[in-house]
């Protein structure tokens, strides 16, 4: 009497596993490449000027990103300001910072990092410059 053993082999498991693992790869490998074309079309880098240049330097020398999200990065203590200059405009940002701390109660406060106006005009440019990044509808509430 013959038994026929059918189920999986050890030979057939390694094979789903390398034929998966090379599958996946060149299925990532692809996503990777598909992406890093996208991205001069995405990135507005055409539009960076000396003044975006110059906000994101106060943006990184101020840790803004220590409180604030900026296109999904950062921490989620205060808005995210990815779309803060098509929500509320150049006006609002200006006073918003310089009004800064409101001292209301129960509420977070920001601190008074005393910029000048030129400052204040480049942190503004960099953050119109940020908001002009095809970023496919992120974040999705408009609200950050």
């Amino acid at each position: 009497m013959s038994q026929t053993h059918s189920g999986f082999t050890k030979q057939m498991a390694r094979n789903m596993f390398y034929g998966g693992t090379v599958f996946f790869g060149l299925v990532f490998a692809g996503l990777i490449f598909d992406s890093e074309r996208r991205i001069p079309e995405r990135s507005n880098a055409q539009n960076i000027t000396e003044s975006v240049v110059r906000g994101k330097h106060l943006w990184e020398t101020n840790n803004c990103i220590g409180c604030h999200s900026l296109l999904g990065e950062g921490a989620y203590f205060a808005p995210e300001l990815g779309n803060v200059y098509k929500r509320r405009g150049p006006d609002f940002i200006k006073a918003w910072m310089q009004g800064m701390p409101t001292n209301a109660p129960g509420r977070r406060q920001m601190p008074q990092f005393n910029l000048t106006d030129q400052q204040l005009d480049d942190m503004v440019e960099f953050l119109k410059w940020t908001g002009e990044i095809n970023t496919e509808n992120w974040p999705p509430n408009i609200e950050g």
